[in-house]
């Protein structure tokens, strides 16, 4: 989700709610500890130098039970990151205290953000030999020998 569908969708709301993707709602008295970019900068295990940026917003959870963060109020601090750090309109990703800190992509289902799961990937999967997907197989160029199962067919 890119940060002009979160200020979209705010605009729309009366209460902000976060869903994790187990279904539980993060507590309601949260702040959004920070909203910035992150930039990273790195080389994948094939050697291709890459970049990534994401807006993030970090969420947590303190004592003051409270507390609660109203869409015009985060719309604000979107804007001030925007004019201030040159906030992009990048895709979002949220941090959340977990065990550890969490990542976490951000969809919309109309009422609640909900923080969707982020997998680590291999960007370079041809130089590790790791294939993309199941190997594709033309069955029109099969003999009819081939397509049958006998004793001395070759197909066991």
């Amino acid at each position: 989700m890119k940060l002009s569908e979160v200020k979209k969708a705010l605009g729309q709301l009366d209460s902000i709610a976060f869903q994790l993707p187990d279904g539980t709602l993060v507590p309601t008295h949260f702040h959004v500890t920070e909203v910035g970019k992150i930039s990273k900068h790195f080389i994948d295990c094939g050697g291709t130098v890459r970049t990534e940026n994401v807006a993030n917003f970090q969420l947590w959870n303190a004592d003051d039970y409270n507390h609660r963060l109203h869409p015009e109020k985060l719309n604000k601090i979107i804007e001030l990151s925007e004019k201030v750090l040159g906030l992009e309109d990048l895709e979002v990703e949220v941090e959340y205290q977990a065990e550890t800190i969490g990542k976490f992509g951000l969809e919309f289902d109309g009422t609640n953000f909900l923080l969707t799961s982020k997998q680590t990937d291999c960007l370079a999967k041809d130089n590790c030999g790791i294939s993309e997907g199941k190997q594709k197989i033309s069955l029109a160029g099969m003999s009819a020998s081939a397509n049958s199962c006998g004793p001395g067919s070759g197909c066991c």
